[in-house]
């Protein structure tokens, strides 16, 4: 036991602590000025959520500056918390309000690392009278390929995720009688017309509106205000050859359509949707103003959640600071559209989201239980003197 203390007792040196901290706060200024450049959610997962990250200073070319990531700061914070108390700390119930706030203290590097790896936010759009049982991923696509003749009543839609696609080469899925053949992606891109495009070369394309238009590469987005417009050509084969060769894009307003053996198939890009056992359906939406301005001062969607297979059905009122919690989700009035006739609900799903809670009702726990022991020796010393 005295060997296992003195090989993890630099880990525990207060001096690493300090260090740590130091370097977050350095880590916390520098993606605050590359915020400007890159939006919001890119430095959430340049600087927070990696393992190490290269900051380019500001208005000095060429000199970048090695940080660790969030994830590895924090988990170098937690080991070091560990290896204090295993080295450094006795335990006793004069210490247990450390020792309590201290957990509190892992608990919230723990959910926070949770939080980055599990959960998962997308959005659902809805307006006035329309129901939905899904919700979409803003910075996330996915290839949709609808079999519209599949049934009367409904429609077969096969789903290839952006990481697929980003692969390139072969796909196939079982539930089609062809494969795709991945030639380009484009992460994000500017759709032009060719005949606006002095010199372009021969679009990749064979068919579909995409013999007609230009891709220009450009670099992805991070900004609240602008989304990637990923692009793709892709090839479809089947065993007696080729069925052409498609560009499809969440920047084409329409579906491309094509036939084969009987069937026709609807082929676009569009926002990764995330399917789910209920559906909701809109009511109503209210947007109050502060008078006289354009200022929001609330804003609320009444709305019927249905879920057949656990016989619910009930109305529900979600407006700010009141998420409605169901199935494992948070649906949280984020935003609204079209004059105020569209509801844009924040979906979160996040296994962890329990965690902070209990990480800071133990943090203050932990405080009133040494402070009180402190208040209890110092009330004792007044009175024996």
């Amino acid at each position: 036991m005295i060997s296992l203390r003195r090989a993890i007792k630099p880990i525990a040196s207060l001096r690493l602590t300090v260090i740590c901290l130091g370097i977050g706060m350095v880590l916390v200024f520098a993606a605050t000025l590359d915020q400007v450049n890159l939006g919001i959610h890119a430095v959430e997962k340049k600087y927070f959520q990696s393992l190490f990250v290269l900051w380019r200073v500001p208005g000095v070319p060429f000199a970048f500056i090695p940080l660790p990531g969030g994830y590895l700061l924090g988990g170098i914070l937690l080991v070091n918390l560990v290896a204090a108390h295993l080295t450094r700390f006795k335990m006793s119930w004069r210490k247990s309000g450390i020792f309590i706030l201290h957990l509190g203290v892992a608990l919230l590097i723990v959910g926070e690392i949770c939080r980055g790896l599990l959960a998962d936010e997308t959005r659902m759009v809805l307006d006035e009278g329309a129901t939905k049982n899904y919700s979409e991923a803003q910075r996330e696509v996915e290839l949709a390929i609808t079999d519209i003749s599949a049934a009367p009543d409904r429609d077969k839609v096969v789903s290839i995720p952006q990481r697929l696609l980003k692969r390139g080469g072969q796909i196939q899925h079982p539930a089609l009688p062809f494969t795709i053949d991945v030639q380009q992606f484009f992460a994000n891109s500017d759709l032009q017309l060719r005949s606006e495009v002095p010199g372009a070369p021969t679009s990749p394309a064979s068919t579909g509106v995409g013999v007609q238009l230009h891709v220009d590469p450009r670099p992805r987005t991070g900004k609240l205000d602008e989304v990637d417009i990923v692009s793709a050509f892709i090839e479809f084969r089947a065993t007696a050859g080729s069925l052409g060769t498609w560009l499809v894009s969440n920047g084409l307003r329409d579906p491309q359509s094509f036939k084969f053996e009987d069937h026709t198939y609807q082929i676009a890009i569009r926002e990764r949707r995330d399917y789910k056992p209920f559906s909701i359906k809109l009511l109503d939406f209210t947007h109050e103003r502060y008078p006289g301005t354009e200022i929001p001062k609330d804003f609320s969607s009444r709305i019927v959640l249905e879920h057949p297979a656990e016989g619910e059905q009930r109305e529900i009122l979600i407006y700010m600071n009141n998420p409605l919690r169901y199935g494992g989700y948070s649906f949280y009035q984020a935003s609204f559209a079209n004059a105020d006739t569209t509801s844009i609900l924040q979906v979160v799903k996040n296994p962890a989201w329990l965690v902070p809670y209990f990480a800071c009702a133990l943090v203050s726990i932990g405080l009133l239980v040494q402070f009180s022991f402190h208040l209890i020796k110092f009330a004792s010393s007044r009175r024996r003197s």
